[in-house]
């Protein structure tokens, strides 16, 4: 990724039952939300983007499930990363974190600072001890993260608001996940309201509670036996479309690779200059100007 003073850039590395992890890189800071990758496939993925896994300043754990967890032994032990999470969520993932770690116990609601980013936790509903969220903050922007909830509560209502860039998860379709191979129990976890979200859940969500900032959206941990990612976006694009939000760009996430580099800047960027058109005779009669679509 190329540097540029006036941006933040968000990239996906993969997201999924399998492992979660996101990059959201300012010009003075790059935080990891969650390693749920291995610590070699993190090194890899932060490398094809140009980045050194010593580069990172943070990593923020969402909860203590293995995809979320599983890269902190190698992270924060071999390569010394910084880990920030809540002390109900550092004690249920006291296996995956080494003794020599760095560790920084948050408060949920409370904000702290990372360089130019300001970093938000706030409580989801999922069944794990105490999880969060995150909304990151940079230069009057925001990134919500929810990659695990099973309700959306008043307060990650809240946190959708004001965000310019939300990731957020469309986890499954609700026919595929009642008439798949997965055992009973396990689809009653998924489908509960300590689950995941479904695609119809995760587009209503974001029709109804996201404000004008709105431009960006990932869709993350979409299930590979319970969701087809293209159903996802459809889905998500329709109902952000029946909210007169159709200028949002719907983007996917994967588990075997990494999803698009997002940029985004403190202020909309100029628009080109256009060259001055020549001078017309007086006597000819101009027609309407065509103009461009903007992008989207």
């Amino acid at each position: 990724m190329t540097e540029n003073p006036d941006s933040l850039k968000i990239c996906v590395l993969a997201s999924g039952s399998r492992g979660n992890c996101t990059l959201v890189a300012s010009p003075s800071a790059r935080i990891l939300i969650d390693a749920g990758l291995s610590g070699r496939r993190t090194v890899e993925c932060l490398a094809g983007l140009g980045i050194a896994v010593g580069e990172i300043d943070a990593i923020m754990v969402g909860h203590e499930h293995s995809d979320h967890v599983r890269g902190l032994a190698a992270l924060a032990g071999r390569h010394r990363l910084p880990v920030y999470l809540n002390r109900e969520t550092a004690e249920a993932a006291a296996g995956h974190i080494p003794a020599r770690a760095e560790v920084k116990i948050f408060t949920n609601g409370q904000p702290w600072e990372i360089g130019d980013l300001e970093v938000l936790p706030f409580s989801v509903f999922h069944d794990a001890r105490d999880p969060v969220g995150f909304v990151i903050g940079w230069r009057g922007q925001e990134v919500t993260v929810a990659t695990d909830l099973g309700t959306p509560t008043r307060l990650v209502r809240q946190r959708l608001r004001g965000c310019r860039v939300a990731v957020l998860e469309a986890n499954h379709d609700p026919g595929l996940l009642l008439n798949g191979t997965r055992p009973w129990r396990l689809k009653q976890r998924v489908n509960s309201s300590r689950g995941h979200l479904s695609n119809r859940a995760a587009g209503d969500l974001l029709a109804a509670e996201t404000g004008p900032n709105l431009t960006d959206v990932f869709l993350a941990h979409i299930s590979l036996d319970c969701n087809r990612p293209e159903r996802a976006r459809r889905e998500v694009r329709e109902a952000l479309k029946r909210a007169g939000k159709e200028h949002v760009r719907v983007r996917l996430t994967y588990q075997d690779r990494i999803s698009e580099v997002l940029e985004i800047f403190d202020a909309p960027p100029p628009a080109p200059a256009e060259e001055t058109p020549p001078s017309l005779p007086v006597q000819l009669e101009l027609g309407p100007f065509l103009t461009k679509d903007p992008a989207i």
